[in-house]
């Protein structure tokens, strides 16, 4: 029957252990890397917004203009393939460390734009304000600005981490143990793709559902904080 070849398939041998540790791979790998990616996106989010408000920090921000064009232009994978092969290729590098690197990378740039558009989501008149009474510029953004742009940040920067949970498939091109890529070696195995993509979608889509209903409500807490 179904329910002892599933027995057989995936407890009696242990299978489910596999794919288990390739669940809890992609979640550190997600997690790090958002970590990452909200480090470097304050960073690329406060030099473009302190250069458009003031004109300082050309060089920084030309930097970032670069960091930006080069990422967001091009594919999660080939910037994967290339911090793998090219960057860390002469040295023995854990593959974790390259996937969180080339994930925390890739989140950042798209995180700073949350992030800079939050800022700029703030009326003007608050920073005015606070300068007048005597705040230097980066005291105003850290204790005006900021704490009123990360409410509208939250719920998008949730999002951006579920994208990048989701991009995290793309592992099995370095051969890295990560939900898909156990999956992929289990099913060569016993040789049952419907019950083996079944049981992987249906992890994604339970890790990701709780994560967009968490999003959710942290939205509308965020929104009832407004009114």
């Amino acid at each position: 029957s179904l329910s002892e070849k599933f027995k057989t398939d995936f407890l009696t041998d242990n299978r489910y252990q596999f794919i288990l540790t390739g669940l809890k791979n992609t979640l550190i790998i997600a997690a790090c890397a958002a970590l990452i990616g909200i480090v470097i996106g304050f960073l690329v989010a406060v030099v473009r917004s302190s250069h458009d408000k003031t004109g300082n920090l050309k060089i920084l921000n030309a930097i970032c203009t670069v960091y930006l064009t080069i990422i967001r232009g091009t594919p999660s994978m080939v910037q994967l393939l290339i911090i793998y092969y090219i960057i860390f290729g002469s040295m023995n590098i854990s593959k974790l460390l390259v996937a969180i690197l080339a994930f925390g990378i890739n989140s950042g740039a798209y995180v700073s734009e949350i992030i800079r558009g939050g800022i700029q989501s703030v009326d003007k008149g608050q920073m005015e304000a606070a300068r007048s009474l005597g705040l230097p510029y980066w005291r105003a953004m850290q204790r005006v600005v900021l704490p009123q742009a990360i409410k509208t940040m939250i719920p998008s920067i949730i999002n951006q981490f579920i994208i990048t949970l989701k991009d995290t498939s793309i592992l099995s091109v370095i051969g890295f143990p990560e939900l898909v890529n156990t999956a992929k070696n289990v099913n060569a195995n016993i040789m049952r793709s419907l019950e083996v993509w079944f049981i992987v979608g249906v992890m994604y889509l339970i890790v990701i559902t709780l994560l967009s209903r968490f999003a959710k409500r942290m939205e509308r807490r965020l929104n009832r904080g407004r009114q």
